[in-house]
């Protein structure tokens, strides 16, 4: 796993507890919504589970001996979802995914990339995208399966893409 640049908070113990002060709870938040979002860019995850927080080492400082309650989490992806970088998986809001960048923005990620390199009018696997030798240095290299179908999804809604997945076989044309 790559290596994390921790911000100067991760290692002041308030960071770990929701600030009362407004003000102050705002700068918090923001900076836990960064922080999650560099976090989940570098390691290249997507799931948050708010059952497993605790063992996690994004909300468990292990050095200065604080976690991140569950509660702050879940508003701290409520956040997220404002922004477009986070939705829940389930009703109950136990499980989500976080985006690096939203899905539009992910899609015209991989759109343009697809332009650069001659594949609009072709068919491209997802796996191909997300683990081909010809992505390896893209920044949607690794990227999870379900965040991929869900940027390409934004594609298909302004014909710039069509999703084809049937069986086992999933793909993308790219118009």
């Amino acid at each position: 796993m790559t290596e994390i640049d921790w911000p100067w908070q991760y290692s002041f113990p308030p960071f770990f507890t929701l600030q009362p002060h407004s003000e102050t709870r705002a700068k918090q938040l923001s900076a836990w919504k960064n922080l999650v979002l560099e976090y989940y860019r570098v390691t290249k995850q997507a799931i948050v589970d708010i059952r497993e927080v605790q063992s996690s080492a994004l909300f468990n400082n292990t050095s200065i001996n604080r976690k991140l309650p569950s509660e702050v989490v879940l508003i701290i992806l409520e956040e997220l979802a404002k922004s477009g970088n986070a939705s829940p998986l389930d009703k109950s809001k136990q499980r989500w995914l976080v985006y690096s960048h939203t899905l539009e923005e992910w899609g015209e990620i991989v759109y343009n990339w697809a332009q650069e390199n001659g594949f609009v009018g072709s068919v491209c696997t997802l796996f191909e995208l997300t683990q081909g030798e010809d992505t390896v240095n893209q920044e949607f290299y690794g990227l999870d399966t379900e965040v991929l179908i869900r940027s390409l999804r934004t594609l298909e809604s302004s014909k710039k893409a069509e999703l084809i997945m049937f069986d086992e076989h999933q793909g993308v044309k790219f118009f």
